[in-house]
C-alpha cells in the first residue's frame, strides 16, 4: 500500500532576480500542515448538494462497476464542493475506494494526441490538455459529470489568476516572483503543447493561454500521485484539506484502487477531511489557492547579496562555487546575484533545538571576512573538515559577532518590509471592492503575517546568540573594539 500524494504545480526558476529556491515537489507523505483545519466551517455553513452533482456518485460508481462509498455523499462549503459524511463513521473505517479504472491519466488522452506531445511538454499540460478536450466534447465526453464538477473560471485563487494590484499586495513575498515565473513556464506548456493542438483544429482552435493556464491550475491543484503515475481521482478529489488529519489517499496495486481510512469517528452531516502535505502558505496559496490563518509550516525565503562593491567579491565568489554553495552561480542561464534562503519558525530564542539554517550563517561568515587570508583559513578549515565552508563559529568572537550582525541588520530590514506591506492590506473586510479582493486580501494577511511571524523568530534567536557571545567574551559589554552598539 503506498501514500497517493497530491501534487503541487513544479517551481522553475526562469529570471535572472528568481527568488525561487524550491524545487520540484513530488512528496510521498502527507503530514499535518496547521493546528488550524482550513476547509473546516461550521456545520451550518454546509449547503445542500448543487443538481448537477446529484448523479455524481450513481454515476461514477456505474462506470467503476463497483460502489466508491456508501458513507460520503457531496455537499458544498465556503471553501467549494467538499465530501459530508451521509452516515455514522467510525475511526479505522475504509470510507472510499476509487479503482483505477476511474482515474484519469494522460493515457486516457486520445492516442492521435498524446502521441504529438511529447514528453518534454509533461504530465501537468497532458492532463490540462485533456480537460480541455472534454470540455469541448461536452455531454459527449466519457467524463462529463466529472468534468462539469470542476471549478470553472473565476473559482480558482492561485496567485496565478491574480490582477497586478492584487499581487502587489504580496509584492515582499518570494509568491510574488514565483507567480511571475510560474506563469512564464505555464506559457511555455502552453506553446509546447499549442503545436501539437493545431494539428487539431476542430477540436482545439479555441483554446487559448487563459483557458489552457485555467485547466492546467486545476490539475495542478487536484492531481495525486499514482502506481499509475499522475492522475485525478475522481470523488477523493472533493475531500478537503486538515492538517491535523491522519487520513491520507493510499494506492494499492494488487488491489488496482485508492482508498482513504477515517482517522477519527465522523457524525452524519459532518464534512469528512484529509490532510495533502506539510505544506506552507507559500505553497498553499500558490498551488492551491486558499492559505491558513495560522500554519505551523509556514516558511520565508530571504535574499542576501553580494555587494558589488566588496574587493574580495569575485574571491569569495569562486570559495563559495568550489564549496557547494551557490551564491552567484547562473541558474538556468542567468547570473544572479543573491542567494536564497529558506528559513522556518525557530521555535526557542534560547538556543534550543535548530536555529538558523546553517548554510546562512555560514553565508554571512563568508560575507563579513575583510581579508585574503580570513577566506584562505576558511577554505583550510573546510577541506580538514567535511568540505562545507563556514559550517563552524570563528575562533575569533569578534568576528562572529559581526558576521550574526549583518544577518540581524539583514532580517531587521525583512521584518519591516513586511510589517509595511501589512499595513498598507488596511481593512480585511473592505466593502468597497469586490469579493474575489476581500478572499485575496486576507489570503495575503495570512502568508505575510506567517512570514513575519517567522521573521521574528529569526529575530529573537539571533539577538540572543549574539547577546551569549557579548556576554562571554566582554563581561563589560565593552564591544567598542567590535564596532558594535549594545543591544
Amino acid at each position: 500500500m503506498l501514500l497517493a500524494p497530491r501534487i503541487p504545480i513544479p517551481r522553475w526558476s526562469q529570471l535572472p532576480i528568481s527568488t525561487l529556491s524550491r524545487r520540484l515537489h513530488a512528496k510521498l507523505k502527507f503530514s499535518s500542515s496547521s493546528q488550524t483545519k482550513l476547509p473546516v466551517v461550521c456545520e451550518n455553513a454546509l449547503q445542500p448538494l448543487e443538481d448537477d452533482c446529484n448523479e455524481f456518485l450513481p454515476w461514477l460508481e456505474r462506470k467503476a462497476g463497483v460502489e466508491i462509498s456508501s458513507s460520503l455523499s457531496i455537499g458544498k462549503s465556503a471553501y467549494g464542493r467538499s465530501l459530508i459524511a451521509s452516515r455514522s463513521i467510525q475511526t479505522g473505517e475504509c470510507i472510499l475506494k476509487v479503482p483505477f479504472n476511474v482515474q484519469i491519466s494522460p493515457e486516457n488522452l486520445p492516442p492521435e494526441v498524446r502521441n504529438l506531445l511529447g514528453n518534454e511538454v509533461g504530465n501537468l499540460a497532458k492532463l490540462a490538455v485533456l480537460i480541455l478536450h472534454e470540455q469541448k466534447m461536452g455531454q459527449d465526453s466519457e467524463w462529463s459529470p466529472y468534468i462539469c464538477c470542476l471549478p470553472q473560471p473565476g473559482e480558482l485563487h492561485s496567485t496565478i489568476f491574480w490582477s497586478e494590484n492584487e499581487l502587489n499586495m504580496i509584492r515582499q513575498s518570494s509568491v510574488y516572483q514565483e507567480t511571475i515565473s510560474q506563469k512564464c513556464q505555464i506559457k511555455k506548456k502552453f506553446l509546447e503543447s499549442k503545436l501539437a493542438l493545431e494539428r487539431f483544429p476542430d477540436i482545439f482552435a479555441s483554446i487559448n493561454f487563459e483557458r489552457f493556464m485555467h485547466a492546467y491550475a486545476i490539475v495542478g491543484s487536484r492531481a495525486w500521485g499514482s502506481i499509475k503515475g499522475l492522475s485525478l481521482i475522481p470523488f477523493a478529489d472533493f475531500l478537503n484539506h486538515d492538517g491535523l488529519s491522519e487520513s491520507v489517499v493510499l494506492s494499492d496495486e494488487h488491489k488496482q484502487l485508492s482508498e482513504v481510512i477515517a482517522d477519527r469517528d465522523y457524525a452524519p452531516g459532518e464534512e469528512v477531511l484529509i490532510r495533502y502535505g506539510k505544506f506552507p502558505n507559500s505553497t498553499l496559496l500558490l498551488d492551491f489557492g486558499f492559505t491558513l490563518p495560522h500554519n505551523i509550516h509556514d516558511q520565508v525565503q530571504i535574499q542576501i547579496s553580494l555587494p558589488p562593491d566588496d574587493p574580495l567579491r569575485e574571491m569569495k565568489l569562486d570559495l563559495m562555487q568550489k564549496h557547494c554553495m551557490p551564491a552567484g552561480k547562473p541558474v538556468n542561464g542567468f547570473n544572479s546575484l543573491e542567494d536564497s534562503f529558506t528559513i522556518k519558525e525557530v521555535k526557542s530564542a534560547l538556543g534550543k533545538g535548530k536555529g538558523l539554517p546553517q548554510s546562512l550563517r555560514a553565508f554571512s561568515r563568508v560575507l563579513c571576512c575583510s581579508s585574503t587570508q580570513e577566506l584562505h583559513a576558511l577554505a583550510k578549515e573546510a577541506a580538514q573538515c567535511d568540505g562545507r565552508l563556514a559550517r563552524r563559529p570563528f575562533e575569533t568572537r569578534g568576528r562572529e559577532i559581526l558576521a550574526h550582525q549583518l544577518l540581524l541588520s539583514q532580517i531587521t530590514h525583512f521584518i519591516e518590509e513586511h510589517e509595511s506591506s501589512i499595513e498598507l492590506l488596511g481593512p480585511a473586510d473592505s466593502s468597497s471592492r469586490g469579493g474575489n479582493f476581500v478572499r485575496r486580501s486576507q489570503m495575503a494577511r495570512d502568508l505575510l503575517t506567517g512570514e513575519l511571524r517567522v521573521l521574528k523568530s529569526a529575530y529573537r534567536w539571533l539577538k540572543n546568540y549574539i547577546g551569549i557571545l557579548i556576554t562571554a567574551d566582554c563581561p563589560n559589554n565593552d564591544v567598542s573594539n567590535y564596532g558594535i552598539i549594545p543591544m
